[in-house]
């Protein structure tokens, strides 16, 4: 379910790495918490951001959610499928459910993000 070649923040939000840029979603624990998921805004292309910066939200049956950003970039895609079918974070959250890419900033620390078994333990730990 977490895939190993992603990165994990303690915010629920999942990050692939892919060169210069990245790809950010919720996780699927994160989509679960969530419930039905009704509606998605995300950031414009073009608009740039710190790490933990808010980006945009997510609305369920149950409540809104906000998004974070892990890592400092710019965006260069959002996902308009998301925004138009919001379920689709629920049914797909790693793959069809990415949110946006981002150019990442020359020298952005991932450090303090989690590899997929260090989430599976954050995440057992906040079930208990």
């Amino acid at each position: 379910m977490y895939l190993d070649e992603y990165l994990y923040s303690k915010e629920h939000e999942w990050v692939h790495v892919e060169g210069e840029t990245c790809v950010l979603g919720v996780t699927d624990f994160a989509q679960h918490q969530l419930g039905d998921v009704v509606f998605v805004e995300l950031p414009e292309v073009g608009q740039t951001f710190e790490a933990d910066d808010e980006i945009g939200s997510i609305e369920s049956v149950k409540a809104v959610a906000e998004l974070y950003t892990p890592v400092a970039g710019e965006v260069v895609e959002t996902n308009e499928a998301v925004v138009d079918d919001p379920e689709v974070l629920n049914s797909d959250p790693h793959n069809n459910g990415w949110l946006i890419k981002m150019k990442i900033d020359a020298g952005a620390d991932l450090s303090g993000l989690m590899s997929a078994d260090q989430y599976k333990e954050f995440i057992d730990g906040e079930d208990a």
